[in-house]
């Protein structure tokens, strides 16, 4: 097995951490961890359709579009 290396951000919360936390505060962490990166998500998206604004054409196109790769048997 191969050790990983933990990246700056890893090490980080592990230091932040080290205390034992309430269910609650658990669950705060994860809410606030998760709205950081839907803002993330929703300003890529943003930045994406001020780059190349999209008709309502284009946006139907890709509901009807097929992106998943094909499942090979091996």
């Amino acid at each position: 097995m191969t050790a990983t290396k933990l990246n700056p951000v890893q090490l980080h919360l592990l230091q932040l951490f080290a205390h034992d936390l309430e269910p609650s505060e658990l669950a705060d962490i994860k809410t606030l961890l998760a709205n950081y990166f839907v803002s993330k998500a929703d300003e890529e998206m943003e930045r994406l359709q001020q780059q190349s604004p999209s008709t309502q054409a284009d946006l139907d196109l890709l509901l009807d579009t097929h992106l998943r790769t094909p499942y090979k048997p091996q």
